[in-house]
Parts: structure tokens; sequence; C-alpha cells
């Protein structure tokens, strides 16, 4: 498999007056077409933070992303949008609270200047597991795991080829949170998508993601592939330390 994201020595910096935070120092990662990256780290070691700067939300002060090749400018343009898009953790905070799923689907074709929308908003709800029953209904009147699977099928309405996930299931109830893995799994399988994945919990990314990154105050600790996971294989203090805290947690 050739390599689709390309991430070298990537820097990000937030000023606000006259204090500064350096969110990533120095994180350097490489994706595989096909294949599914996590990113995991305690809350505030960045991990978010890259999944913004491959969007252009970040500012990148430093480094370099690559998509296939090509540097990515900034701003990023339209066209990025058909390549990459993300799913936030939060589905209701990310979902207009008096747009219809309809219009929240129709939107981006809209930007994009697709012609198709109906038949492409239905096949998106249909790939995601919900039905036509679903398209003039407003978030409220969602459960949060049919949210999710609507912030999916936003992500996924204009075929993009790289889905970056930002903790996709940690707001979601336990059963909930495996129906959406299982579908992630299931579209990527199918559509021969590449993930990002930022999270917390090592199950998930354990179930997830072929290697990983563990990330702490802003920087790339180790690289683990899923066996190394499992296997408790770790090299960093850290990663041990993150292993430990975990321990009990199904790596299945």
């Amino acid at each position: 498999m050739t390599s689709l994201i390309d991430i070298r020595d990537l820097h990000v910096r937030f000023t606000s007056g006259a204090s500064e935070v350096h969110a990533v120092r120095g994180v350097s990662l490489s994706v595989a077409e096909g294949e599914s990256y996590g990113l995991v780290g305690e809350s505030g070691s960045g991990k978010s933070t890259v999944l913004r700067a491959v969007c252009g939300l970040a500012p990148t002060s430093a480094g370099s992303i690559r998509i296939a090749g090509k540097e990515l400018a900034a701003p990023r343009p339209a066209a990025f949008y058909r390549e990459v898009q993300m799913v936030f953790q939060d589905p209701y905070a990310s979902l207009h609270p008096r747009h219809t799923i309809d219009r929240v689907l129709s939107e981006p074709l809209a930007i994009h200047g697709f012609s198709d929308r109906e038949t492409r908003v239905e096949r998106a709800l249909e790939a995601v597991g919900l039905g036509k029953g679903f398209r003039f209904r407003y978030p409220h009147q969602l459960s949060g795991g049919q949210r999710q699977r609507v912030a999916i099928a936003r992500a996924l309405i204009l075929e993009p080829k790289v889905l970056l996930l930002d903790e996709p299931t940690s707001a979601l109830d336990a059963s909930i949170q495996a129906e959406v893995l299982n579908l992630l799994d299931r579209l990527r399988a199918e559509r021969g998508l590449t993930y990002v994945m930022v999270s917390h919990d090592l199950a998930v990314v354990a179930h997830m993601c072929e290697r990983l990154l563990v990330m702490q105050h802003g920087q790339g600790i180790e690289e683990l592939t899923r066996a190394a996971l499992r296997a408790r294989a770790a090299t960093s203090s850290y990663t041990r330390s993150l292993l430990e805290a975990s321990r009990g947690y199904t790596a299945a």
C-alpha cells in the first residue's frame, strides 16, 4: 500500500496576547491508503490538534502535511473537502439544531455543485443504517447514536478518501459505541477509506486501528502496531503507564 497521508515535523502554536501554547511539537507520521491509524494519549496531548491541523482548523507553524504526495495549501481549497472529511466528538454540537437532517446532508452537496442531491441524501442515510423516514427530522428528535450516524453520513456524502475521526464514540453509551464502531469498520472495508482516529480509549484503538501513535505534551512518544498494543509490548515508560492505567480493557 502506498502512503496517502504524510505528516513531517508538524508544529502547531496558539497565541493569545502575550501567551503562547505549543500544542503540537514535531509530530511525524505516515498513513497508508486504506489503513486505519490511531492517535492516543491523555487530554491535552495534542492528538485532536493534529487532526484539526490536517483539516486547516488549526494553524501549522512549521512542518508539512501531504495528501497523496501534494503539500496542503493554507487555507484549504474547496477540492480538499471532497477528499478529506472530519467527524467530531459531539454529534449534537456538530449538527445545526434548527436544520432538518435533509438540509444538513444537502448543504455540502449544494456547496460542491452536485445535482443529484435527493438520491445522494437517501443513499447516505441508507449507508449508515437510517431510512428515508429520518430525512425531515431535527437533531433533537434523534438519539445520540442516530445523530452520530447522521454526522458520518454528512462526512461520507461527498465520497471522500479520508475520514478524520475525533473521538467519534466517546459521547455515546457503550452499547451504541460498539454499533457505531462496527459501522465505521464496515464502511472502511466497503469503500476503501483511510481513517485517522483520535481516542483516549485503548480498546477502541485496538479494535479499529492497525497502527497507532502515542502522544504526550504535543509530541509523538512511540508508534505501535495493533499486535504490539495487545501484547503490551511498549518501550516508553509513558506508554507502559497508559497501558497500566487501562488494565482490564478488552482488546477485541
